[in-house]
């Protein structure tokens, strides 16, 4: 199949690129490198793709672009591309309104018009839950930041032109991913640059939040499932192992043979609590199932860093 993904110089986004093209699929990558983190780092993302003959990468913006001829001869869309973030969104709200909600309307508006179009994957979150995030595709959508607003705002658009127009969709809503090429401003990758390096490790609140961990991986394995999935269908994706920072945290201290200095701060506002995703229909329905565990997770990240420290620093 060709398929399009957006956001295909982000941590998933470019893994997701890779397992496709390894499964014979065709690219077609977007990303406007919008300033929330260095642009080498999304650069280096890229590297292994560059040279594959079955990539094509256009640097673009979503919310200002035409998007109609690049969408041209696309069977499935992979829908990434998002301002993420919780502390941000809170003081610029206009940017993520604009990435998040304006940009997916102006992409399904242009995805409704292609009639060979066999899904549209819209990469939703678990921050449209809420503080508390455990269990099924049931729980009440309450989101406590801008952020998880404007991500279920993007939902209910892709709704509404699935139930009216058509629209091929499948949401699924992933859950505290983590892995090789995590964005920096991520938990994980601040707590390992940070014993990598020596210095303190900023805990927000009292580290006893729970997260429901996802192996980036799994998360793109999860996705490349979603092409055969039912339109109309949402699923949580998530790795099944739910532990606290703190035990993170001794986790880590474990792999990188050094021991932190942690300071507590204040939690950061729309901070969820506790995440767990129940995948069982995402089992049943797709035969998906996480297959890396924490531990080794965790390892093949630190091993990452350290790689690209190195990358970086050259």
């Amino acid at each position: 199949m060709r398929c399009l993904v957006t956001g295909a110089a982000g941590f998933i986004g470019s893994h997701l690129c890779d397992s496709l093209l390894q499964a014979g699929h065709a690219v077609v990558g977007i990303d406007a490198f919008i300033p929330y983190y260095p642009r080498p780092v999304k650069e280096g993302n890229l590297l292994g793709l560059w040279a594959h003959h079955k990539f094509v990468f256009h640097e673009l913006d979503l919310r200002t672009a035409p998007l109609e001829p690049l969408l041209d001869g696309i069977d499935v869309v992979f829908h990434l591309a998002a301002m993420p973030g919780l502390p941000r969104s809170w003081s610029d709200f206009d940017l993520y309104e604009s990435c998040n909600v304006t940009a997916t309307q102006r992409l399904v508006e242009a995805a409704v018009r292609q009639r060979q179009l066999h899904r549209f994957i819209y990469a939703s979150t678990s921050s449209v839950y809420g503080r508390y995030a455990s269990g099924d595709e049931s729980l009440p959508t309450r989101p406590i930041s801008p952020y998880g607003v404007t991500k279920l705002a993007a939902e209910h658009l892709c709704r509404a032109f699935c139930e009216e127009k058509g629209l091929p969709l499948v949401v699924l809503r992933y859950f505290s991913v983590y892995g090789p090429r995590q964005r920096p401003d991520m938990a994980y990758h601040r707590f390992i640059r940070a014993l990598l390096a020596g210095a303190p490790i900023v805990v927000h609140g009292d580290g006893q939040q729970v997260r429901g961990n996802t192996y980036v991986g799994d998360c793109v394995a999860a996705t490349m499932a979603a092409m055969q999935a039912l339109p109309g269908e949402i699923y949580n994706v998530g790795g099944g192992e739910a532990v606290t920072i703190q035990e993170v945290l001794h986790k880590l201290q474990l792999l990188t043979g050094r021991r932190a200095a942690i300071r507590h701060e204040p939690a950061r506002p729309g901070d969820q609590r506790a995440t767990s995703a129940d995948t069982s229909k995402l089992r049943r329905h797709l035969g998906w199932r996480p297959r890396v565990g924490l531990d080794e997770g965790l390892a093949r990240q630190l091993s990452w860093q350290r790689g690209e420290e190195v990358r970086l620093a050259a």
